[in-house]
């Protein structure tokens, strides 16, 4: 995606406004201004891009179909995985990052593609700070109580500090190796004390195989040294804050294995065994 520059005079009063924004909220003002520019041109902020399907992915069609600049051009916001399931992706404010099993984080490049991906833009509905957050159970019946409906999908963006953090990186895998078995040798990382975003998307039951049902989080450190999906948590206090999406637009891809695959199976069990942590955390 080609970047525009714009310069601009701002009076006092925006310039302190903008300013404050920033500072409570944690975002760039880059990401503050162009929000601030999407409202007043009244661009549709509710709306998921995704790229393939969650039944796809389980039944191991890993090979890249969009690039990652496409997935830049369709949000600010989201997650995925890429060619080959080779990692974890993180979109956020504008910028992808991929986690990879040898424990790097890098920008891929714009000619990178993704085999799943799920995009949008970002624009908090509602805000709350949580407290003492003992495990993913415990978040997950906390996020239950703010969401509107079981029926819409939402966008979770969370900021803090995580007292414990266990995240995975998938290995690069053969095409055609189903996910439940390509999860099993997974990279892990336990980290402490360690303070970032974490993005999240939930997926309501009926679209199960579309999207991962559920909750379906990455985290991605303040110093962009971590990056992975996350397995178990703990935190002291979280900023949280929830998109609500009414609008879902999913590209399929046109390579022969995802028109080959049978993808009339329901994938929820093994979603639920490759998504969730495989052994306690520590």
């Amino acid at each position: 995606m080609t970047a525009r520059h714009l310069r601009v005079t701002l009076s006092d009063s925006l310039w302190m406004a903008l300013t404050e924004r920033c500072q409570s909220s944690g975002e760039s003002m880059n990401h503050a201004i162009q929000m601030a520019l999407a409202d007043a041109l009244d661009i549709e902020h509710h709306t998921i891009f995704q790229v393939s399907t969650s039944g796809a992915l389980v039944e191991g069609v890993y090979q890249g179909a969009v690039t990652v600049a496409d997935i830049k051009r369709h949000g600010d916001f989201g997650l995925g995985t890429f060619d080959g399931l080779n990692g974890e992706g993180i979109l956020l404010d504008g910028i992808v990052w991929q986690g990879k099993s040898d424990g790097s984080v890098s920008q891929p490049p714009d000619n990178s593609l993704t085999p799943f991906f799920v995009a949008t833009h970002f624009q908090s509905d509602s805000q709350r700070i949580f407290q003492a957050i003992a495990d993913m159970h415990d978040l997950g019946n906390r996020l239950d109580a703010l969401r509107i409906s079981g029926n819409i999908f939402v966008a979770i963006r969370a900021r803090g500090t995580l007292q414990r953090l266990l995240i995975r990186a998938c290995c690069k895998v053969e095409q055609g190796e189903d996910l439940v078995t390509a999860t099993s040798h997974q990279a892990e990382f336990e980290l402490e004390n360690i303070s970032g975003t974490i993005v999240g998307i939930w997926t309501p039951q009926f679209a199960r195989t579309l999207n991962v049902p559920g909750y379906h989080f990455h985290f991605l450190s303040d110093d962009r040294r971590h990056c992975g999906h996350i397995l178990a948590l703990s935190a002291q206090q979280l900023q949280v804050e929830l998109h609500t999406e009414s609008d879902l637009r999913i590209v399929l891809p046109e390579t022969a294995d995802f028109l080959k695959a049978d993808l009339t199976g329901d994938p929820a069990a093994a979603l639920k065994q490759a998504e969730e942590m495989k052994e306690p955390i520590r």
